[in-house]
């Protein structure tokens, strides 16, 4: 594997990756991406279900998210400081096997203190989320932190990501598989089949999520930072650099944006499926498997192509206004035509993969050479992605109970969903911002050396 040694000529660090190497990155991020897609996915629906109400679900939500950001903050300086990116990344993994079957599982301090009050189940699940989201983003920050480390080449930065993306459509489509067996094999009758339905889902999770961490760790070897790069400076990158620059803001939006986006729409699906379309259970993993399937053929199709600044412009864009429509169409889209959600969940499929991919790789271009300071880059960009998708989550659960029931309607305009509100505006107006913040980009001066093979 190409990495950056003290030893090493640092011509030999700007050639492109070999396949393998881009693998065992890419599987490194598995534990935390299927997790991750069965926690927006499922949360707020399991426990909603189990008899939590819509404001205590999202308060649950709003607490791992909260500890999620000030974490990658304090993770992104540490790891900016002491190196050591495996030791994060495994120490994160760690804790987030052992808290998400802990949420899952059910309330360990309700069996500790004798009591099932909702009060304490609140606080019960909210302690295990905020310790389920110090470990991920532990285990995030490290990952990404290492692309820029691993190479200097722009173009195989822009592959690692688009692989680890990829394989991250390979972990949604894992949860999915296993959600669909599970829904349909067991039926959910009282609240502990419930329970033991999504502590199969969880389990089984972990077990896969945690087979690739190990590849992860035995495959990939730990990258130097910049300081220890023949030539460079040994002064490590202050806080105040990034913050002088105006593409860190425009990155920083857009960044967030799009996770809005993703993160928003993830979580409000299985409701608006079941509740809003009246879909079959077994909707939950059928339509969120479609938009991970079409994203993961995008993204193997990204991850072979040659990049500019401006062709990740233009395809930032294309994903975005397939977003605008995917928001239009579920906003109008009667329970008597639920079958053309499969057909919206392509569009949001592409969109996603399209978005995801090239917002991530605008990161590389914003630290460009000076990775001894990505951390930071990465911890903050991060910090503003979980609080502001906490925020919105909160607000739209808080105000589920004032929505009036669908039951017995059968026209849009007389019917009021905060789901379908959510779902269709909240991400289309995400998209049509980021695509103007886009535009604004200075992404040139890099661009020439990103025309390159990919791979080796």
């Amino acid at each position: 594997m190409v990495l950056l040694s003290a030893t090493g000529d640092e011509e030999s660090c700007t050639k492109p990756l070999g396949r393998s190497s881009v693998f065992y990155y890419g599987v490194g991020h598995m534990l935390n991406d299927i997790t991750s897609a069965c926690w927006f996915t499922y949360l707020l629906v399991f426990l909603t279900d189990i008899g939590l109400s819509p404001r205590d679900a999202a308060i649950v939500m709003l607490s791992g998210q909260v500890a999620d950001a000030f974490t990658t903050i304090f993770a992104g300086e540490l790891i900016d400081r002491f190196g050591h990116f495996k030791i994060w990344h495994a120490a994160g993994s760690i804790l987030v096997a052992v808290s998400f079957s802990s949420v899952f599982g059910g309330c360990l301090p309700c069996k500790i203190f004798g009591t099932n009050s909702l009060a304490m189940q609140t606080v019960g699940y909210s302690i295990f989320s905020a310790i389920f989201n110090v470990g991920w983003a532990a285990a995030q920050v490290s990952h990404m932190s290492m692309v820029n480390c691993i190479t200097l080449n722009p173009t195989s930065r822009v592959v690692l990501t688009s692989c680890r993306n990829a394989f991250t459509m390979v972990a949604n489509l894992s949860l999915y598989a296993v959600a669909l067996a599970i829904f349909s094999v067991s039926k959910s009758r009282t609240h502990i089949d419930i329970e033991n339905q999504y502590r199969w889902i969880a389990y089984l999770s972990i077990f896969l999520g945690c087979c690739f961490v190990v590849i992860f760790l035995f495959g990939t070897k730990e990258p130097r930072r910049k300081q220890e790069i023949p030539g460079k400076g040994h002064q490590r990158i202050s806080w105040a650099y990034w913050f002088k620059k105006v593409l860190y803001y425009q990155v920083a939006l857009v960044y967030m944006l799009t996770r809005l986006v993703t993160n928003v729409s993830q979580a409000l699906l299985a409701f608006y499926v079941i509740n809003d379309l009246q879909m079959g259970q077994s909707s939950k993993a059928v339509v969120p498997a479609i938009i991970y399937i079409c994203s993961f053929v995008v993204s193997v199709i990204l991850q072979e192509m040659t990049w500019t600044g401006q062709r990740l412009k233009i395809f930032f864009t294309a994903g975005s206004v397939l977003w605008i429509f995917s928001g239009a169409g579920i906003l109008i889209l009667p329970k008597s035509m639920h079958n053309i959600m499969y057909l919206i969940s392509i569009a949001i499929g592409v969109a996603n993969a399209l978005m995801t991919v090239t917002c991530i790789s605008m990161q590389s271009f914003l630290v460009g050479e000076d990775i001894d300071g990505c951390g930071i880059v990465y911890g903050a960009l991060s910090f503003l992605d979980k609080i502001s998708c906490g925020i919105a989550l909160y607000v739209l659960e808080s105000y589920q109970d004032s929505s009036s029931s669908l039951q017995g309607c059968h026209s849009i305009t007389g019917c009021l969903s905060l789901t379908r509100y959510g779902l269709g505006l909240v991400p289309a107006c995400c998209a049509f911002i980021g695509v103007i913040v886009t535009y604004t980009m200075d992404l040139q001066t890099t661009s020439k050396i990103l025309i390159e093979p990919l791979l080796a």
